[in-house]
C-alpha cells in the first residue's frame, strides 16, 4: 500500500486574514501544508510543538516585532535549521538589510505576487535540502581533516558543521558558516562578492549587493567577540573579502 506523501509544513505568521488566506490557498495548492498563526505567541507555541520546513514571518505583528520573533524562534530546539522568510509592508532597504543581518533566507515586501512568494519558498527549501544532504555522510563516517592548516585558529568540522575560532565554538547561521568555511579554505585568497554569492547562497539571482556585506558584518562581530584585538577578515574595497593569512596561532595570555 502506498502511503501518502508527507507535505512540507509552512508556518505562516500573519495577522491580516486576507493576506493569510491568500498564502494558505497558494501554498496548499502547491503541495504544502500551511499552518496559520496570527501572533508571535501562537507561532512560538506551534513551532515548539513541531518545527516546520519553513517559516514566513510578518514583521508587523500585534504582540512582537517580527525580527524579535525570528531570534526567539532561532533559539528554540531545531530553530537554527529552519529557513525563514520575512514578509512586511515596509520596503525600505534598511529593513531588508536588518533581516538579512539576522540570518533570514529571504525578504519580500507587500504587495507581492503570491506565485512569486511560493517560488521563493521552493527555492529556499531546495537550497536547504542541498545543504543538509551535503552535511550528511553517504556512508559510515570516516575521519576527515578539517579545512585548516595545522596552526590555523579557524577549525572547520564538516561532519558536525561546526567551526571553532581559537578553540571557541561559534554560533553561526548557515550563511555565516558557509562564508567562513569558504574563506578558511584558502587564507589570503580574495573572493569577490559575486563568487561568495554563487558559492555560498547557490541561488543568488534575487540577492542584493548588500547581502554579502551584511553577513560579513555579523560574522566579524562573532569573531571579534572571541578575539577583540584581531580582525581576521580583510576587506578589499571594490573587490571582496579574504581571511587573513597571518593570524597568530594562539591568543596572547
Amino acid at each position: 500500500m502506498n502511503l501518502p506523501a508527507v507535505k512540507p509544513r509552512i508556518l505562516v505568521v500573519e495577522d491580516e486574514s486576507g493576506i493569510a488566506d491568500t498564502l494558505r490557498y497558494v501554498l496548499a495548492a502547491d503541495g504544502f501544508e500551511p499552518v496559520w498563526c496570527t501572533s508571535g505567541a501562537e507561532a512560538l507555541a506551534a513551532f515548539a510543538q513541531q518545527p516546520p520546513a519553513l517559516a514566513i514571518l510578518d514583521v508587523g505583528l500585534p504582540d512582537i516585532n517580527g525580527f524579535d520573533l525570528f531570534k526567539r524562534l532561532q533559539a528554540l530546539p531545531g530553530g537554527a535549521q529552519v529557513p525563514m522568510l520575512f514578509l512586511t509592508a515596509r520596503s525600505d532597504e534598511i529593513d531588508r538589510v536588518v533581516g538579512l543581518e539576522l540570518g533570514a533566507d529571504d525578504y519580500i515586501a507587500k504587495p507581492f505576487s503570491p506565485r512569486e512568494l511560493v517560488a521563493r519558498v521552493r527555492t529556499i527549501l531546495r537550497r536547504a535540502t542541498r545543504t543538509g544532504a551535503a552535511a550528511e555522510p553517504a556512508t559510515a563516517p570516516t575521519p576527515k581533516p578539517a579545512i585548516n592548516t595545522p596552526l590555523s585558529p579557524v577549525e572547520v568540522d564538516d561532519e558536525r558543521r561546526r567551526i571553532r575560532y581559537y578553540g571557541q565554538p561559534l554560533e553561526l547561521s548557515r550563511y555565516e558558516y558557509g562564508l567562513l568555511r569558504l574563506l578558511a579554505q584558502k587564507p589570503g585568497r580574495v573572493y569577490t562578492r559575486d563568487e561568495l554569492l554563487d558559492r555560498v547562497w547557490d541561488d543568488a539571482t534575487d540577492s542584493i549587493d548588500r547581502t554579502v556585506d551584511a553577513h560579513i558584518k555579523t560574522l566579524r562581530a562573532k569573531l571579534r567577540a572571541v578575539a577583540p584585538d584581531i580582525d581576521p577578515i580583510r576587506t578589499l574595497r571594490g573587490t571582496g573579502y579574504a581571511l587573513a593569512d597571518d593570524l597568530p596561532a594562539s591568543l596572547p595570555r
